[in-house]
């Protein structure tokens, strides 16, 4: 795991792999929608949310993908909001001149609330989706060519 600011990289070993096929294989086999882990002599239950989380990562580990956590500040400039979005700079602030993604100015810079950031990010997803179920599942109502 290699450390760059405020973010963890996972490039998987083929042993890690491995353990998290066992751990997503006891997952999905769990009767119980409760999760525990075992710390030393004691137990705790993780919250079903951080749990969820957890699966995800053990999921995308088990398929040897690499997986990145980092914490994100309140604030965030307009390059980290750009690669959160996955779009170049000069696109996010032509999304910011157009007010879709709220901002601030602090001197000559631009800032973004993160959760502003995130929330865009989700609102994108969700459309993207819709328009694929859309493609994939057209209406009656469309004439389809033979």
């Amino acid at each position: 795991m290699s450390k760059t600011s405020r973010l963890e990289i996972l490039d998987p070993t083929k042993v890690q792999i491995e353990q998290a096929r066992e751990l997503v294989s006891a997952l999905k086999s769990q009767t119980s929608p409760t999760v525990r882990i075992q710390i030393g002599e004691s137990s705790h239950e993780v919250p079903a949310q951080l749990a969820g989380l957890v699966e995800d990562l053990l999921k995308r580990v088990a398929q040897g993908q690499h997986v990145s956590i980092g914490g994100t500040p309140e604030e965030v400039t307009t390059t980290v909001a750009a690669k959160m979005l996955g779009m170049s700079r000069p696109t996010l602030m032509k999304l910011v001149r157009e007010r879709r993604i709220p901002s601030r100015s602090v001197g000559k810079h631009t800032r973004l609330r993160a959760e502003d950031v995130l929330a865009y990010r989700k609102s994108e997803w969700e459309a993207r989706d819709q328009a694929f179920e859309r493609l994939r599942n057209p209406s009656e109502d469309l004439e389809m060519a033979p």
